[in-house]
């Protein structure tokens, strides 16, 4: 793909857009959840480019190297932004699904648990590394991953995520983590 493929609109034109295109799932996974489906924006082309076309900028502003994408949807944007951008692309994995050596960081879900894994060798030395993942809510997966790039010896030079939900702690988990890392969010309810 070209440049210009990836020339995102005025950020008003940018926010309708990508507004327009997710669409509010009630009760799901469970009763009292509104589910923010991403599916209708990668469906449509328009939107999913000027949404990938905002990513590249970000990861280019910040001097990033490689994308960081989190299980799962988050491999969905970053491994776009990362070819298209001409960045490298690591994926950052639920336990027990990347073969070799593995850095694992456990980490506090609403109800227990969670460890997540990167190749230790998924860096070289001077990488930047942008995180990009669907949406910011906690925290805690982008916190893990924030320690899984350290512990390989990486530089994470931002967050970026489609939606950030700002009722949830997720911006002020991170500034603990890292108080002057940039974490930007293209659509925030």
């Amino acid at each position: 793909m070209t440049e210009s493929t990836h020339a995102a609109p005025a950020d008003t034109d940018l926010t309708a857009l990508l507004s327009s295109r997710i669409r509010d799932v009630a009760d799901y996974p469970k009763p009292g959840i509104v589910f923010k489906d991403i599916t209708p924006l990668l469906a449509d082309p328009a939107a999913f480019s000027a949404m990938t076309g905002e990513f590249i900028r970000i990861g280019r502003e910040l001097g990033a190297t490689k994308v960081v994408g989190l299980e799962a949807r988050g491999f969905i944007l970053a491994a776009p932004v990362a070819v298209s951008g001409g960045f490298g692309f690591v994926p950052v994995r639920k336990a027990g699904k990347l073969p070799g050596e593995v850095y694992a960081v456990s980490y506090q879900l609403e109800y227990g648990e969670a460890v997540l894994e990167i190749h230790q060798d998924s860096f070289q030395p001077g990488d930047r590394v942008l995180i990009v993942d669907d949406v910011l809510a906690t925290g805690g997966t982008a916190a893990a991953a924030l320690q899984a790039i350290g512990e390989c010896g990486a530089q994470t030079v931002g967050v970026a995520v489609l939606l950030e939900l700002s009722f949830l702690p997720g911006r002020a988990r991170l500034a603990k983590e890292s108080p002057v890392l940039p974490v930007k969010s293209l659509l925030t309810v």
